[in-house]
């Protein structure tokens, strides 16, 4: 069981999407400010941390890419165990989704958080809220 604790508020998981939205400061930025900046309430897979490293490495500064990193780490991080892999594959069979989908869906799902995301792949799970991009 995970020693995480809901506030007021709820825990919120961010899919990665939801992250590079936030650190570019694009007009879909603030659809997850409140999610992002709810550090007491943020859970964050490690697989996000690789995902956003990943992308925006690609076109910033590691120095920059390092400062983004760190605030991510001001949520509670959540390794990806044994136990948790196999829940990922469970979801992943389930609901179609790839690995990294599936591992951050199911994380959000084990704390009974919301998964606020912007990828098609999760419109109408449970526990989700989708933010369609126009």
């Amino acid at each position: 069981m995970s020693s995480i604790e809901a506030g007021p508020g709820g825990l919120n998981v961010v899919d990665s999407s939801g992250w590079i939205e936030y650190f570019q400061d694009s007009p879909r930025a603030d659809l997850f400010a409140a999610a992002v900046e709810d550090r007491a309430h943020l859970v964050v897979p490690t697989i996000a941390l690789f995902e956003v490293c990943k992308i925006l490495s690609r076109s910033l500064d590691a120095t920059v890419v390092d400062t983004c990193l760190d605030v991510m780490r001001m949520g509670q991080v959540v390794d990806l165990t044994d136990a948790r892999a196999i829940a990922a594959a469970k979801a992943s069979r389930a609901h179609g989704l790839a690995l990294a989908d599936a591992a951050m869906y199911s994380i959000a799902r084990e704390h009974g958080a919301t998964f606020w995301t912007q990828d098609v792949d999760y419109q109408g799970l449970p526990g989700v809220e989708y933010l369609a991009k126009a």
